[in-house]
């Protein structure tokens, strides 16, 4: 034996010279960063191939989707089973999952044995066996009686249809069951199970997974953060939740899946040859499957310990160690395991040179102190390679999560397991220690698993388990705001019904669809011709327009226009107040044209509710939309404005036409298209406009031709029609407005309100435990915080969910996961769908009605729209369209949006007027 002082010496003189040795010979062997950041990026083009559709049979690196959607979120619970096969011994496990407010998991397991002749016979038998012990445990715990769900960790190459469907590549690991290649697992076992009779036991297997995943499952309960599972143990493999945008062999492209890497095969193609070694080389030709699994070969357990002994045996051939000498031992593939590398690794008080001369004795020679300081070193470079070129990879998925989500600075768990970095001394830390120098804007934690991966196959069982219970509770919730199509013609029956109690005159006042007739007897035939003014008043902002209008072949209508703010005191002061200031603006705007003083017709849009009995009067009903401005309730705005415009004395105006926005929205559209004889906003609130017959409406003197009608059908469903369409979410919005009880088809329908909506199920949602892990933000709880063009962005298909996490965040909702994200979209998505159908409906019932009026088998017509909702989201127009297609089938719609605002319309209703006024004093 070497005495300790002697090794002392050797250490201290010798040591140094021994290393530079032995880094000199193997040079190849040690990468330098930048050979690692190269490895990285080859590794992440391989990962690319992988998830491509038409790359991915030619890739090395497989990228196989698991299924997995959903990491643990801490609410889980109940009983679980689990089976976990990957070896000669296989384990049954019971796992209980408490969620009293302090996450627990108990586990009891019992190990068995799977005979060799199991191993090589066949498959059928190879499941009963694997049935009994299942009957056997359950037995010993006294749950036969029970109908458990169960996850089954199956650790070898698989490929997955579903959660519970896995179909067997190839054996590994010694096994050669014959009649199970090629086949599913799950269906084996099932089978197995049916065998027995149901009067033995029955079980509900939920989900396949292998060990990897299933460390990431384990982990990923006790850190919401893991999203990586890595094992480096007898083989090595990666597992990670990818995007599933990017998942090209799977269906749908919202949410994650797991993605089980199957990243020993990396270099397959070649990606390593220029930093492969002869000693790999020799490593993979003399192994079971040459050609194949090269990365593993470089990294694992299985070759770690070989790869050693090839280089002792090479240096010793060339005199370098042990005086030129070898031994038969040495000599013998396999005789120099992994278990010596940690053995001799170990740097605490030279342990690991007491180890070195230990192994090198067992193995017959006779090492001196430089021999061992020799095979220490070259453990070092071989654990290190293993443990720098598995960081290069894991920089990769690093890097693709990052820009997944799209963030400086990525906060991410990885879940590990597996013999090599558990029991070698120094491959965790140095793992740690380069992910952390590669990819330094990363926040990475590295967890152990405990508990194997039998615990993670019940924890991805559990999690199944919780999304389905989940998923059935958001859809009954759900299903209240969906609509179907029984229930949308009964919508347009009961719309038809008020149209009709609106436009007569003995139950007009107690209609809720209003009809008021605005006296615009006729759309734009061409031939309007002049310069109008218009006025656009209907929130805090307001424009002056000059409208130029061509007739003839050469029509065309030119504006110009500036907006002007009103301030708070005249919104809130007295009527004059707000008039003056009104008639100061039109002054302003005539000076900046270079018009003072001129003459003009105008037209008034006046987007408040009023009382009309002519064209050139508007009696305000109420103001909306927080003007509060005193003594102008119950008069008419016209002489109010006329009023304050001989107060100035410096112009005079003959003002034409008042009109709402809807109105100004038809005209607008009318003057583009003739067929157009319906208007309709879908914005802050909703309205619509038609050309009504004369005959029916019954508050205006006179049968002949036809006049617009303004239904104010936001008031619809005030006297109980919608209450059986009417949600406990509707009801909320509503009793916390300023007008509860009223404009209750708007409340359902408009801008003003959908975010409202959203906000209210969300809440649900979240009280229930079905969303953001059941903790509310205070901004959430905030009314109007969710805004209605929040609906437009979330629903954008250009951007992916990262938009919905900026917007959850926004309100406080910093932890919120990719699954919230899912949801908030989807329940955005049912809200915006009920409002456009509700919308389609309504407008069914309109352009029937018109149909109906000419006794047309068919009608031809447009409808002019404005609004920001119909504007700005992305589907509202296209499911209305198609719900009046479905609803009205003998009309045949087109839909023409307004691009000029109700300004345009306003002075356009005016060059109609001034047309039929001319030609009647001809």
């Amino acid at each position: 034996m070497i005495a300790s002082h002697l090794l002392a010496y050797y250490f201290t003189e010798l040591h140094h010279d021994k290393v530079q040795q032995v880094d000199k010979y193997l040079y190849h062997l040690r990468l330098s960063d930048e050979n690692l950041m190269d490895v990285s990026v080859r590794f992440r083009r391989e990962m690319d191939k992988g998830l491509g559709r038409d790359s991915n049979p030619t890739a090395a690196v497989k990228m196989l989707p698991t299924f997995v959607r959903s990491t643990p979120d801490g609410t889980e619970k109940g009983d679980f089973l689990a089976l976990d096969l990957g070896g000669t011994n296989f384990r049954v496990l019971l796992v209980k999952v408490s969620d009293n407010g302090k996450q627990k998991v108990e586990m009891e397991n019992q190990i068995y044995a799977i005979p060799e002749e199991l191993m090589r016979g066949s498959g059928s038998e190879l499941f009963d066996h694997i049935a009994e012990c299942l009957a056997n445990f359950l037995e010993k715990l006294g749950i036969k009686n029970q109908k458990l769900p169960l996850g089954f960790t199956f650790s070898f190459p698989c490929q997955q249809t579903k959660l519970d469907e896995s179909i067997l590549v190839s054996w590994t690991k010694g096994f050669k069951s014959h009649g199970v290649e090629g086949r599913d697992v799950v269906s084996l076992l099932r089978k197995a199970i049916k065998k027995r009779g149901s009067v033995d036991f029955d079980i509900d297997i939920v989900a396949v997974i292998n060990d990897t995943v299933g460390t990431m499952m384990t982990c990923g309960y006790d850190d919401h953060h893991c999203e990586i599972g890595l094992i480096v143990g007898t083989g090595t493999n990666a597992c990670y939740m990818e995007e599933m945008r990017h998942l090209e062999l799977v269906e749908g492209d919202e949410g994650r899946m797991c993605v089980n890497m199957e990243w020993g095969a990396f270099g397959d193609d070649g990606a390593l040859d220029d930093l492969r070694t002869d000693f790999d080389r020799e490593i993979d030709a003399g192994s079971l499957n040459p050609g194949k699994q090269l990365f593993e070969k470089m990294i694992s357990g299985m070759y770690m310990g070989e790869l050693v002994r090839l280089i002792l045996v090479k240096m010793a051939k060339e005199d370098l160690v042990f005086k030129g000498h070898t031994t038969p031992d040495l000599l013998t593939t396999g005789h120099f395991q992994t278990s010596f590398v940690s053995a001799i690794e170990n740097d605490k008080d030279q342990e690991g040179l007491v180890s070195a001369e230990k192994v090198l004795r067992g193995l017959g020679l006779d090492p001196s102190g430089e021999d061992c300081v020799a095979t220490q070193r070259v453990c070092q470079v071989v654990s290190m390679r293993a443990a720098h070129l598995c960081a290069a990879t894991l920089v990769s998925v690093l890097r693709q999560i990052r820009d997944n989500k799209a963030a400086e600075r990525l906060r991410t768990t990885i879940g590990v397991d597996g013999s090599v970095y558990k029991n070698h001394p120094q491959f965790a830390r140095r793992l740690h220690k380069m992910v952390r120098r590669l990819v330094p804007d990363c926040d990475v934690r590295f967890l152990r698993s405990e508990d194997g991966s039998g615990k993670g196959a019940a924890m991805v069982t559990a999690v199944a388990y919780r999304l389905a219970t989940q998923h059935a509770e958001r859809q009954r919730i759900l299903d209240t705001l969906r609509l179907s199509r029984e229930q949308l013609l009964e919508v347009k029956c009961r719309m038809g019904e008020e149209i009709n109690r609106g436009l007569a005159k003995e139950s007009h006042d107690q209609a809720t669809v209003k009809m008021l007739p605005t006296y615009v007897r006729s759309t734009p035939d061409g031939t309007e011709h002049g310069d109008f003014l218009a006025l656009d008043l209907g929130g805090t902002n307001f424009r002056v327009l000059l409208v130029r209008v061509r007739g003839g072949k050469r029509r065309s209508v030119e504006m110009h226009n500036k907006i002007y703010a009103i301030p708070q005191e005249a919104m809130q002061g007295t009527g004059e107040e707000l008039f003056d200031h009104i008639v100061h603006c039109i002054a302003d705007f005539l000076e900046y044209m270079g018009m003072k003083g001129a003459s003009l017709p105008l037209g008034f849009t006046f987007s408040f509710p009023c009382h009309q009995n002519k064209l050139d009067q508007g009696i305000l009903i109420k103001w909306t939309k927080g003007f509060k401005a005193t003594g102008c309730e119950g008069e008419d705005v016209v002489c109010l404005l006329k009023d304050a415009i001989h107060r100035r004395e410096e112009f005079d105006l003959d003002v034409v036409a008042v009109v709402n926005d809807t109105v100004g929205t038809m005209m607008t559209c009318g003057y583009e298209d003739p067929l157009c004889e319906v208007g309709l906003i879908v914005g802050t609130g909703t309205n619509a406009c038609y050309m009504e017959e004369m005959q029916n409406v019954e508050l205006v003197e006179g049968d002949e031709g036809r006049m617009c009608v303004n239904m104010e059908w936001g008031g619809f469903g005030d006297h109980g029609e919608l209450d059986d369409f009417s949600t406990d979410f509707d009801r909320a919005v509503d009793d916390c407005s300023t007008n509860p009880g009223k404009q209750r088809y708007e409340k359902m329908i408009s801008g003003m309100y959908l975010g409202e909506i959203v906000r209210n199920v969300l809440l649900e949602f979240t009280a229930k435990g079905l969303l953001f892990r059941g903790k509310l933000s205070e901004r959430l709880k905030t009314r109007g915080i969710f805004e209605t063009k929040f609906l437009s962005q979330i629903e954008s298909d250009r951007l992916a969910l990262r938009q919905v996490r900026s917007i959850l965040q926004h309100l406080g909702l910093t932890s919120s996961t990719c699954d919230d994200s899912i949801l908030v979209k989807e329940v955005c998505s049912v809200v915006a769908r009920r409002a456009a159908q509700l919308c389609g409906a309504g407008l069914a019932a309109v352009v029937d009605k018109i149909r109906q009026n000419r006794n047309l088998p068919e009608l031809k017509i447009t409808v002019g729209v404005d609004g920001t909702l119909y504007k700005l989201h992305p589907h509202f127009s296209s499911i209305m369209h198609e719900t009046v297609r479905d609803l009205a089938p003998q009309c045949e719609v087109t839909f023409l949006q307004s691009e000029d605002g109700s300004g345009k319309g306003a002075a356009l209703i005016t060059a109609v007027a001034c047309r039929i006024r001319d030609a009647g004093q001809r």
